[in-house]
């Protein structure tokens, strides 16, 4: 029986990716996980990130440095207040400039060395904050510079970058958690904890989760 394939997954310790996860290895995926560590502000989720990957049992976790502190440019890698009012009209100051074009061209890397052509991302385009690298258009264009760029790709190979919350809401998304058994007491997702280690609970991505908890008429296990 041939082995199961490779397939590596871009790990934050938030809502989404753990869900991702879980679908990945439900579609018959060995997992490879993949955190980048860019300095945010929010760095509590890597410690999530660690504990949602023991979790799984991947066969390595990857935590790689690459500090964006260095441009700054957004609330999340600058000393930038972090918007508590609600989700703002058009690109909020969290977005980090180019965050999943890096983040997906280091898994592509890996993916490349490793021997797999799989690549799993938990973007979404519904209940989201408006990152333009959150779109459909993005990863089409991505996955096709990808078959472009590479020695696997020139040479027939076809990687794959997977998106399936893509077109769900965040309710949607709790639900995947739950049917494909995704552990979401070990997530994180707000962007500006407290002093205390605990979640803000006003800033976007706080705002998100708790609508989609409840739209989904779930409590939150994280809380």
């Amino acid at each position: 029986m041939p082995e199961a394939p490779l397939a590596v997954v871009l790990l934050s310790g938030g809502l989404d990716s753990t869900t991702v996860a879980a679908i990945a290895r439900a579609d018959g995926f060995r997992l490879l996980a993949l955190t980048i560590d860019y300095n945010q502000r929010h760095r509590v989720e890597l410690d999530h990130a660690a504990k949602v990957a023991a979790y799984f049992g991947v066969e390595r976790h990857v935590v790689l440095p690459l500090d964006l502190r260095g441009f700054g440019g957004s609330a999340l890698t600058a000393d930038i207040d972090v918007p508590k009012g609600g989700v703002e009209p058009g690109i909020p100051v969290t977005y980090v400039p180019a965050r999943n074009t890096i983040f997906l061209s280091v898994a592509l890397g890996w993916a490349e060395a490793a021997g797999a052509r799989d690549i799993f991302i938990g973007v979404n385009a519904l209940d989201y904050s408006g990152y333009p690298d959150c779109r459909p258009a993005f990863i089409r264009s991505f996955e096709a510079m990808a078959n472009t760029a590479t020695k696997a790709g020139v040479e027939g190979g076809q990687f794959r970058v997977h998106t399936p919350l893509a077109e769900m809401t965040k309710a949607d998304i709790v639900r995947a958690a739950a049917e494909f058994g995704a552990p979401l007491e070990l997530t994180w997702s707000c962007y500006d904890p407290t002093p205390e280690g605990r979640v803000c609970g006003v800033c976007d991505s706080c705002r998100l989760r708790a609508k989609g908890f409840a739209e989904a008429g779930v409590l939150d296990p994280a809380l």
